[in-house]
């Protein structure tokens, strides 16, 4: 089933960034939102995205023609081939929107959540027919990251996987499918880890935290985005690869593990992080260290389709 209308529930960053994206790629797209300023904002954000869609290849980027805007949700799902649900991560909220929408979607239609934690069985509460919930996760912001984690259960419709796979590929995403339920799935149990870490490096003293994030930004995180860990410590291990990588390393990193701190957010923790933060920015604006982001962003994807087509050549 081809994939040409597309509701977009939610008009915050996640929601505007997918609406940007699907808009890109010359589809119809309905977007919701309550708030009273959420067209306005929501057509700001996609017009801000174009320039780079555009470098990407999407000719269509910032064509406002084929967008809609509504504030009743069973309105923006009544025509739509899919349904990409941005809704606030609060799972009553969640299933407010699912119980408006629901009698109004189209047959075939399927809802996406872009949840950050919830799992799949959590969010499929909120509906009579569970099978049309799956989920699928972007990376901020998803009209430039490729990753989307998809998450379904033996609830869900048996082609919901499938579906999301063709049409996010259509879209230039890498699509990675959980084999079971996690909260937070896989990416963002990742980097809350490291970040566990990065704010007891900086509790305990250890570095301030624009040197922590310059630890990560211009050390392993050029490697990762190039290779994933594993793959990464493979490499390392020489001919012998993971294996003789864990014969010398294990031991080392496993005294690591046991030292690794376990902080939470209290209000000096939250102090000690923002104090940090207005330091390593200096002059720089939010806006200014988005714009960074997102040129770096860019500016690697290119990369990685030249060094893609030459493989293939």
């Amino acid at each position: 089933m081809a994939i040409k209308t597309v509701a977009v529930l939610g008009a915050g960053t996640i929601g505007a960034s997918w609406a940007a994206l699907f808009l890109a790629s010359g589809r119809h797209v309905t977007l919701f939102d309550p708030a009273p300023d959420g067209e306005e904002l929501a057509r700001a954000a996609i017009l801000r995205a174009a320039e780079a869609l555009q470098a990407l290849g999407w000719s269509k980027a910032g064509d406002l023609a084929a967008l809609r805007f509504t504030r009743d949700p069973a309105e923006a799902v009544r025509e739509a081939d899919w349904i990409q649900e941005n809704a606030p991560e609060r799972l009553d909220v969640k299933h407010a929107l699912y119980r408006q929408i629901e009698p109004a979607m189209a047959a075939d239609a399927l809802i996406a959540s872009s949840t950050s934690g919830f799992k799949v069985s959590e969010l499929q509460a909120g509906l009579s027919d569970a099978s049309r919930l799956l989920i699928a996760h972007p990376f901020n912001p998803p009209h430039l990251i490729p990753l989307v984690e998809l998450v379904a259960n033996g609830r869900t419709a048996a082609d919901a996987i499938s579906r999301a796979e063709v049409f996010y590929a259509e879209l230039g995403k890498v699509t990675v499918t959980l084999r079971k339920e996690a909260t937070g799935h896989i990416a963002n149990r990742l980097q809350a880890a490291l970040w566990r870490e990065a704010i007891h490096l900086a509790a305990e003293g250890v570095a301030s935290v624009e040197d922590i994030d310059k630890a990560v930004a211009y050390g392993p995180g050029l490697r990762w985005a190039a290779l994933g860990p594993t793959s990464l410590f493979h490499l390392g291990g020489g001919a012998g690869g993971i294996e003789n990588f864990c014969a010398h390393i294990g031991g080392p990193m496993e005294s690591w593990w046991r030292d690794l701190g376990a902080p939470t957010l209290t209000p000096e923790i939250v102090a000690l992080l923002a104090a940090g933060m207005e330091e390593a920015k200096g002059n720089a604006t939010d806006a200014d260290l988005a714009h960074r982001r997102d040129a770096l962003i860019l500016n690697y994807l290119r990369a990685q389709r030249e060094l893609d087509a030459s493989d293939e050549a």
